[in-house]
């Protein structure tokens, strides 16, 4: 059992930057790839990036490439998402997510994660 807890989101504006982050319980956390989702209102869960369990390969929904970084500390059960150049279109709830499994862009949707996070907020204004 892995439990998740997300931090870092809020109101921001248009250009400005959040760091989101996410800690795990659990011992076995290096052994999982884990990813962040979000949800608009009226909207389906999609995925926004996803990070193998070594950290090596990340994977990026094409909307917040070049944007958003996605990254992990393993010492520290941890995963972290830095979005950058923030959209009103990024406004939503993120949730973190985990699965043991790696795997390609199109394998990521939300009935492959085993388990999330509660989801932080963040709103963008323009």
């Amino acid at each position: 059992q892995v439990q998740l807890v997300e931090s870092g989101g809020g109101l921001v504006q248009g250009g400005d930057s959040l760091r989101l982050s996410c800690v795990a319980s659990g011992r076995t956390f290096r052994n999982y790839a884990m990813a962040w989702f979000r949800q608009a209102p009226g909207k389906e869960r999609e995925f926004v990036a996803s990070i193998s369990s070594s950290g090596v390969s990340t994977i990026y929904t094409n909307s917040v490439k070049g944007r958003f970084t996605i990254s992990r500390d393993n010492a520290k059960n941890s995963v972290h998402l830095l979005m950058n150049s923030l959209e009103p279109e990024d406004t939503a709830v993120y949730y973190c997510a985990a699965r043991s499994s790696w795997g390609g862009p199109t394998t990521w949707g939300p009935s492959t994660i085993l388990y999330w996070g509660q989801g932080t907020q963040v709103t963008v204004s323009s």
